[in-house]
């Protein structure tokens, strides 16, 4: 995985508001219009978190008339899992070199 991805991935995460958008998401599928209301921010500010959001494959839209409903994703949180599982795994050969050897 690239950064740029891994950027993205982790980006959703560092908000709170998005953090507690993902929680309310936890219990299923939401409205726009219902996350508007459990959030209290204005329609713009919403949008911008779930484009960050949906950006990182972690929530899905889908649009229903005027609304979108968002849900997670199963696999968005997969791939996350992931990144993180290889970001944080030593990589054994590497850490026992030392730094000064030639």
């Amino acid at each position: 995985m690239d950064e740029k991805r891994i950027a993205a991935i982790f980006k959703a995460f560092c908000n709170e508001n998005r953090i507690r958008i993902i929680k309310l998401l936890r219990s299923g599928e939401k409205c726009a219009c219902k996350l508007l209301e459990e959030i209290n921010v204005t329609q713009p500010t919403l949008s911008h978190y779930m484009k960050i959001l949906c950006d990182s494959e972690i929530v899905v839209g889908r649009k229903e008339g005027k609304w979108t409903h968002y849900s997670i994703s199963e696999k968005g949180v997969e791939q996350a899992k992931e990144c993180l599982r290889q970001l944080t795994t030593l990589d054994v050969e590497s850490e026992n070199k030392s730094c000064c050897e030639k």
